[in-house]
């Protein structure tokens, strides 16, 4: 099946097949969240990025192998209402940016900085630090050396624009920025992206938008 990342709570995961790694993406919880298991298709270790509602659907998605890792994306509720419950089962380490940790209720085992890799097996993703949509947002890349990089943006890029910033300007400018030099300066146009909620998109779908979202504001 071709892989379309559309996907609906209460539905099936989407998985997209690449060839080192495994992506896994469904919808869960009532604001409509996307969870991604990550497996590494040489050792079979597994992933979550965003434990974020229905620990048993995304406990199900895991399955009897387990999970090493769940990384969170941001402070927001709504994408670790799950965590808790998912390492009481699994026992995976928690990851999460170093300024966001605080406002998550469960322990982060390893605070991430800007330019961390983080591995699932054999396969390592970079993490950048977004700032304007929370203080320690987190983008995972995984720059696919069979392909092009793919992009877990979690709430700081959608298709139509960054995340939202509360109508502070100084937010929103330093959100534009991160997204810009760090997604759009170094990424090339075929990169996946993968949001926190919604329909997937890539960055030449978005880049000409750039100076709208700018005009705009938001």
């Amino acid at each position: 099946m071709t892989y379309s990342g559309t996907v609906k709570v209460g539905g099936p995961a989407d998985v997209h097949e690449l060839t080192d790694l495994m992506i896994s993406k469904v919808a869960v919880g009532p604001m409509d969240n996307n969870a991604y298991l990550l497996r590494c298709r040489a050792t079979g270790e597994q992933l979550l990025i965003d434990a974020a509602s229905e620990p048993a659907t995304l406990l199900r998605l895991i399955g009897d192998d387990g999970v090493a890792a769940v990384v969170t994306t941001h402070r927001h509720r709504d994408h670790w209402n799950a965590l808790a419950e998912v390492v009481a089962a699994t026992g995976a380490r928690t990851y999460a940016g170093r300024y966001d940790a605080e406002g998550i209720d469960v322990t982060t085992d390893v605070p991430v900085e800007d330019g961390d890799t983080i591995r699932v097996g054999r396969v390592e993703l970079t993490a950048r630090r977004m700032v304007g949509h929370t203080p320690g947002s987190i983008v995972l890349i995984y720059d696919d050396p069979h392909g092009h990089p793919h992009v877990f943006t979690g709430d700081c890029l959608f298709p139509g624009g960054v995340g939202n910033t509360h109508d502070d300007p100084d937010a929103f400018a330093g959100l534009l920025l991160d997204v810009e030099t760090k997604l759009f300066g170094a990424l090339p146009d075929e990169t996946w992206v993968y949001p926190g909620h919604g329909k997937d998109t890539t960055l030449g779908e978005e880049r000409p938008k750039l100076p709208e979202w700018r005009e705009r504001g938001w």
